[in-house]
């Protein structure tokens, strides 16, 4: 898909050429013809021309000044010189600006032919080496956001790691923030109108506030803002300034915390709730999470506020509920006997856990966090082994609905009861038919919802929570068809229905299904179907 512009004041050159040579064959589509320097820019500021191949020697702009135009202005375009002279100079010259060939008059068709071969296929070098480039750069971006995310989670539900290990990863992510000194949580559950929206339109609010959250804080604090794994917005915030205290970094946010709240209200027309912890060290931040989260929600779900925890998290009130409580923070932990699937003893430690319940008063914020422990372990591992938690019991993990678990211990004993051995009976068979092709399900529900996505397989890995080399193996023994080779056929069908019953343009296709220029996509189309995109459209 070529665009080419023959220059020169002799006419007959460029009419010889544009009818002798066999422009399809060498892949140009459009030849142009300029009989001046002046009306070749004027040719090229209208047309999206990509090798222009002019004379040098024309009355009042020059061939060379030519080039050297075009090459400050449209740096991307080749150009090939064309004279009846021999002269040094005029070599020497072409080769400072650059000139794809210089080639002597009269011209022999097949000196020309292959002098605008390798200049097209210089170009089309180009073309994929940038789209190889944007490609990568679009799927890195997007590989971090899922990273980050998953991190995120891991760290909330309580994954454990060093405070250098999570430095490292924060720097691999780009994440602003240092493991070694005290942050705060803001926890955020969007409200409003924002209640009523579809999964589509709330992501985009979500982006939105996250975008408006960044710019209120970002001038004084490092901010890492993120979805939570329980339906709430979750940002961690560390002051730029290390010299002061914890708690007066606390009263600094107050005002832009404000401020937040009113630029949400003013520019998305929505509201929210929100909760913000006191100072805590990394290594409390499951605590931090769990405590923030419970207070949002028994702060009710339609009560927009801003609440300020000011206890320190490390302290416990020494009283026989949080005793009881005790019982969940005992090593072995939940999440480990669930990581080893130890599922009895996983019960034994649940059945602990009630019973000492049992034998105390306990208040309703004891319980959620009773609710939050338990849940935390539940989505920990069953994101592990690759499961969306939600679709092995959805109830349970409804912020609002969790209301209806958290009336009694006993209506939570008995939900935590029945998800163990769900999990059990849905994990214990991760290895089997069943658990792959259920992993072969999401994987093919996610190409075909983000089709007009630059998705790669190592993209979809993390989403599934698996090595893409595993993925890839188990998804070609199921199929028989390679994962790549997969989403490349999505995508080609997709260009097939866009170009018969669409009167898209090719490169508004060619954007809508993730490429990145129409050259490499009717690179593609050709070499699965044989055909340019326009020779099908042509067809159709």
């Amino acid at each position: 898909m070529i665009d080419i512009l023959l220059v020169d004041d002799e006419t007959y050159v460029t009419e010889s050429l544009e009818l002798t040579i066999p422009w399809g064959e060498l892949g140009v589509t459009t030849v142009l013809r300029a009989a001046s320097g002046k009306e070749a820019l004027q040719i090229l500021e209208e047309n999206a021309v990509d090798l222009v191949v002019t004379d040098i020697r024309m009355p009042g702009m020059s061939g060379l000044e030519l080039i050297e135009e075009v090459s400050s202005r449209w740096a991307h375009i080749r150009c090939i010189l064309l004279t009846g002279h021999s002269d040094f100079q005029y070599a020497k010259k072409a080769i400072q600006l650059q000139a794809a060939d210089y080639i002597l008059k009269p011209v022999n068709d097949e000196e020309f032919m292959a002098s605008v071969s390798a200049a097209i296929t210089s170009l089309r070098d180009d073309w994929d080496e940038f789209d190889k480039y944007h490609r990568l750069l679009y799927s890195r971006k997007s590989d971090y956001k899922i990273l980050r995310e998953n991190l995120l989670h891991d760290l909330l539900l309580g994954r454990e790691i060093t405070a250098r290990a999570l430095g490292e990863q924060l720097e691999k992510y780009e994440i602003v923030l240092q493991p070694d000194q005290p942050a705060v949580m803001m926890l955020i559950r969007l409200t409003g109108r924002f209640s009523a929206m579809d999964q589509q339109s709330l992501d985009l609010m979500e982006f939105a506030v996250g975008n408006i959250a960044e710019e209120v804080f970002g001038p004084h604090f490092n901010v890492w803002f993120g979805r939570g794994p329980h339906e709430s917005l979750v940002m961690i915030i560390q002051s730029q300034d290390w010299t002061e205290p914890a708690q007066t970094h606390v009263e600094e946010l107050k005002q832009p915390a404000g401020t937040f709240r009113e630029h949400v209200i003013r520019y998305l027309q929505g509201d929210l709730s929100m909760v913000v912890t006191a100072p805590f060290q990394f290594a409390d931040l499951t605590t931090a999470y769990r405590k923030g989260l419970g207070s949002l929600v028994l702060s009710g779900p339609d009560e927009n506020t801003i609440i300020y925890m000011d206890k320190e998290l490390s302290k416990r009130p020494e009283n026989d509920a949080a005793q009881a409580l005790e019982e969940l923070y005992k090593p072995p932990v939940l999440p480990q006997l669930l990581e080893t699937k130890q599922w009895e003893a996983a019960a034994r430690k649940l059945n602990a856990v009630f019973d000492a319940a049992e034998r105390v008063c306990l208040s309703r914020e004891h319980v959620y966090e009773m609710y939050l422990s338990v849940t935390n372990a539940f989505m920990y591992i069953a994101h592990k082994q690759g499961h969306l938690v939600h679709e092995i019991d959805h109830a349970g993990f409804d912020l609002l609905l969790a209301h209806q678990l958290i009336q009694s211990p006993d209506k939570l004993r008995r939900w935590a009861t029945e998800m163990l051995a769900k999990l059990q009976e849905e994990l214990s068979d991760h290895e089997g038919v069943q658990s792959r092709r259920h992993v072969i399900k999401q994987v093919q529900e996610m190409v075909t919802r983000d089709a007009g996505q630059d998705l790669s397989v190592k993209m979809i890995a993390d989403k599934v929570y698996l090595h893409p080399v595993y993925l890839s193996k188990i998804y070609k023994a199921e199929t028989g068809e390679g994962l790549g080779d997969y989403m490349i056929r999505m995508r080609m069908e997709r260009a097939l229905y866009l170009l018969k019953n669409t009167n898209k343009k090719i490169y508004e296709i060619t954007s809508e299904l993730g490429y990145q220029n129409p050259q490499y996509f009717s690179k593609m189309f050709k070499k699965h179907y044989g055909m340019t995109p326009n020779e099908y459209r042509d067809q159709a």
